[in-house]
């Protein structure tokens, strides 16, 4: 009898110890072989902060690669994750059908991040009513400048507040010193035209919603090309390492578009011995239709952080995420490690973001981006986005800067290939 009731208890005492111990490993994939440092101090600090036991698998993957080896994980039910990060670009491809996330918006609502993420980035990983993801980086974009070569050359960066009087500098930088002012870049396109109130897709899933916005835009990149104002890298990507060792580190140009995080990452990661000689400014306006200026900023890409809608961890997952969201010093590691400046509004306040930068002359980077951050606009979500993004890219990008086509047949030929494409990559 005695024996028996110590079995029990014991098997009782198993139960409840069963219960605060996470069954398995959080399995977590990442779109960026660097994050995934990023991702495994997390769940320390999550272990150190919040639960001992917890624990987890981070994985990572190439940008391009992650989609495709999460929708064939999906599918096939072989070892999926329950925690996804995934850039906005990418989203798309995954809303064609039924969308394998779980809807967020209770979640969200619950934590107050409704209120607490940046208003515009908070459809980024929404559609249809419903929110999939929590986006990480504020993603604004601002114009980076080799302040070095600004000064050498006589440019005030303070006077170039339309992309007008961007050109008529540019020119001036071509004809006396035989420089580019600025790199091109197929992302350009989506850039410009949501910087202009308008985007790749409407909200009605319409292409190109404002064709003579799209027109100019393209039109502006292939005047740049042809007055050498602007300037293509070798392999027609501001984001190629070559790029960064050749047309950069040579000074054959002055300027490049970027989001926070290419700031942060890329110029730091590929142009260490420009330490303090690049600057950031708000992007030069554009004169509307209507006489007013656009908006100082715009954006693209940012990775977001989501919940694989068959994981049978959702709770864990979703505390997990929700401290990598909000805790202060993720936060402040994800922007002074070199990554992106957060979407978490809080994180604003923490002075760490706020200092001048060495990296960017000593100008307090962290200011700009709050400053701008009101006039980051939203992004359209649509199951073609992806395609848009790389159909530019690869098919039609170079055949518009060499001038093989115009503007309105380069608009007119996506449009068609769009319109008539499946949902997906």
């Amino acid at each position: 009898m005695k024996l028996r009731y110590t079995i029990t208890g014991l098997m009782t005492i198993g139960l409840v110890l069963a219960g605060t111990v996470q069954a398995k490993p959080l399995d977590i994939w990442i779109s960026s072989f660097q994050d995934q440092l990023y991702y495994e101090s997390m769940v320390k600090l999550y272990k150190a902060k919040v639960d001992k036991a917890f624990e987890a698998k981070v994985q990572s993957f190439g940008f391009r690669e992650m989609p495709e080896k999460l929708a064939v994980s999906i599918k096939t039910g072989i070892n999926p994750p329950d925690v996804v990060q995934l850039d906005e670009v990418l989203f798309g491809a995954f809303l064609g059908g039924d969308v394998p996330f779980a809807d967020l918006n209770a979640r969200i609502k619950k934590a107050k991040l409704d209120k607490d993420i940046a208003k515009s980035r908070q459809s980024l990983f929404a559609y249809k009513g419903k929110t999939y993801g929590i986006p990480q980086s504020l993603s604004a974009m601002v114009l980076y400048y080799r302040a070095d070569l600004f000064k050498e050359l006589g440019i005030d960066p303070t006077t170039l507040t339309t992309w007008d009087k961007f050109v008529a500098a540019g020119k001036t930088v071509v004809k006396d010193h035989g420089k580019s002012m600025i790199a091109l870049d197929p992302t350009y396109l989506g850039i410009l035209l949501r910087q202009r109130d308008s985007d790749l897709f409407g909200r009605d899933g319409s292409v190109f919603p404002d064709r003579e916005a799209a027109i100019e835009v393209l039109g502006w990149m292939q005047k740049q090309m042809e007055s050498r104002v602007g300037m293509v890298p070798e392999r027609a990507s501001i984001f190629d390492p070559l790029f960064f060792n050749s047309a950069i580190q040579y000074g054959e140009v002055l300027t490049v578009v970027g989001a926070d995080w290419y700031g942060l990452d890329m110029l730091q990661q590929f142009t260490p011995d420009l330490k303090g000689k690049w600057g950031a400014m708000q992007l030069p306006a554009w004169k509307l239709p209507d006489g007013r200026l656009s908006r100082r900023t715009s954006t693209f890409a940012g990775q977001g952080l989501l919940i694989n809608k068959a994981s049978k961890q959702q709770d864990a997952a979703w505390k997990f995420i929700e401290f990598v969201i909000t805790d202060k010093e993720s936060n402040a590691r994800r922007f002074l490690d070199g990554n992106s400046f957060p979407a978490y509004r809080p994180a604003w306040k923490d002075e760490r973001l706020l200092q001048p930068n060495e990296f960017f002359s000593n100008q307090k980077f962290g200011e700009l981006l709050v400053r701008l951050a009101p006039e980051v606009p939203e992004v359209v979500s649509h199951p073609n986005r992806a395609k848009a993004v790389f159909l530019f890219q690869e098919t039609f990008f170079t055949s518009l800067i060499y001038r093989e086509l115009k503007p309105a047949e380069v608009l007119d030929k996506m449009k068609t290939m769009l319109e008539a494409a499946a949902p997906g990559l």
